[in-house]
């Protein structure tokens, strides 16, 4: 094993004192920002919709943020994931 030469191991700590700082100075936006709609593609009352109304409650409880539960029933599960499909698209913003 070759030794580690001064100028690659200064080299490889200012990178990792770098990396560090650049961590810190990250700022992660509150997520999520507005109440989030779950698609459930059967019909209400069913288990899918318990189901999905429990987990909503507790991703609301937990994270702070309205969840709403729609039910989108028919044509097979189809019209659920048309509507998700021509949902708005989710916007990243840069910091």
């Amino acid at each position: 094993m070759k030794p580690l030469h001064r100028r690659k191991f200064l080299r490889l700590a200012a990178g990792a004192v770098r990396a560090t700082v650049h961590a810190r100075m990250a700022r992660a936006q509150a997520y999520p920002t507005r109440p989030v709609r779950m698609i459930v593609s059967f019909a209400p009352g069913g288990t899918t919709d318990i189901v999905a109304r429990l987990v909503g409650r507790w991703l609301s409880e937990h994270l702070g943020q309205q969840f709403v539960i729609e039910n989108r029933p028919g044509a097979n599960g189809n019209i659920g994931t048309e509507a998700v499909v021509a949902s708005a698209p989710l916007t990243a913003t840069r910091f």
